[in-house]
């Protein structure tokens, strides 16, 4: 089976392709190697170099990317701008990677006659949810709106019944949830999915979106100060330097061990997978973040100074737990790593890479100075 991962050569995409060896695929990756995520290097890891064949260049660029298709059995569709904060500004640039990008290759599956292209995959992600599923005690099951600049202000931080107006508590939030992006990542995130189920009923063939949460693990880009707390906050502890934990510290996220996001991303490619389908892909657990800082610097013996501001930004969502029970039920896929194992593997891994100063609170100032950040 031959299959084509667009953004092969970042995080999520390198653990897919590796599993997609294992299981004895012919893989393509397609990558730009953005800057952003890859600093200076232009190479895949080592244990991928001549093992699978790299083409370097842009899903934006039709000749580049038609011609990888060519010939391809699946698609895993991963490249795309990542970062509900960056997206709030940066609103051009992930209008044409993410849905320009996913354009392009639906445009070839739907005009190319030659397309052999039977199943295709996307990285979708929980952002679309915008704060989620959530229980009102008077009113039951509530999908709280955005949370106000306002309340938060007055350290107010947990969303609303749309109601009534009080605190709710949060719920696992399924795949028939409502769709309510706080950002403009997840509203390119939604569409994304929506053109891929789209044309593949239109197409008959398969397309699952997957709904991935927090992902990390080994291989996360360092370098990257747009996404992923726990590569930011092991930087900062590393360095010894101040960490600020925004809100009251008390906001949580499903973090997903990457090796289960390998794993669950391959059931999908398999050939013993049919449909059209959405999957959460999470660890179905809750961690606030400042039980993560508490890790961090306790693993790194770090002299950090933590302080919890009460600051927050524009697009930040509070809570985060998926529910699991659909891709458990219909595609057998069960989380292998808690997240007290798999922290450990990811600081082991961080403590032999080298500290990637300041990158972090130029992203900060970047929101600063657009009116995004707030405290």
């Amino acid at each position: 089976m031959k299959v084509l991962i667009t953004g092969g050569a970042g995080f999520i995409g390198t653990n897919v392709a590796r599993k997609l060896l294992k299981e004895n695929c012919e893989v393509t990756i397609l990558d730009n190697f953005s800057p952003q995520i890859h600093g200076d290097n232009k190479s895949l890891v080592s244990d991928l170099q001549g093992k699978v064949l790299l083409i370097v260049g842009d899903v934006c660029d039709k000749s580049v990317f038609t011609a990888a298709l060519e010939g391809q059995d699946v698609v895993v569709h991963l490249a795309a701008e990542t970062g509900t904060g960056q997206s709030m500004y940066e609103i051009e640039r992930y209008e044409e990677v993410n849905i320009k990008g996913t354009a392009v290759l639906m445009d070839y599956l739907v005009n190319d006659k030659t397309s052999k292209v039977k199943k295709i995959v996307v990285a979708s992600s929980r952002a679309i949810y915008g704060e989620g599923k959530y229980k009102c005690a008077q009113h039951g099951i509530v999908y709280p709106e955005n949370r106000t600049a306002d309340n938060m202000k007055k350290g107010r931080f947990e969303p609303l019944c749309p109601i009534c107006g009080i605190d709710c508590q949060m719920v696992p939030t399924d795949e028939i949830s409502r769709i309510n992006p706080s950002s403009f990542y997840g509203i390119t995130k939604q569409m994304q999915e929506q053109m891929v189920l789209l044309f593949a009923k239109t197409l008959g063939i398969s397309g699952f979106a997957l709904r991935y949460q927090n992902v990390y693990g080994p291989g996360q880009s360092l370098k990257n100060p747009y996404t992923g707390i726990l590569a930011i906050f092991s930087n900062l502890a590393r360095a010894n330097e101040p960490i600020y934990v925004f809100e009251d510290g008390q906001e949580s996220r499903d973090f997903v061990y990457i090796d289960d996001v390998a794993e669950a991303t391959w059931r999908c490619v398999s050939p013993e997978t049919h449909g059209v389908e959405v999957f959460n892909v999470g660890s179905g657990k809750q961690t606030t973040v400042l039980e993560v800082v508490q890790e961090t610097t306790k693993f790194f013996k770090s002299s950090s100074e933590v302080s919890v501001t009460g600051a927050f930004r524009d697009g930040d969502i509070r809570h985060n737990i998926a529910d699991i029970t659909k891709v458990k039920s219909m595609i057998g896929f069960e989380p292998q790593w808690n997240f007290a194992k798999g922290i450990h593997s990811f600081l082991s891994w961080a403590s032999s890479q080298s500290v990637v100063a300041g990158a972090y609170e130029k992203s900060l100032k970047e929101m600063r100075d657009r009116g995004l950040m707030h405290g």
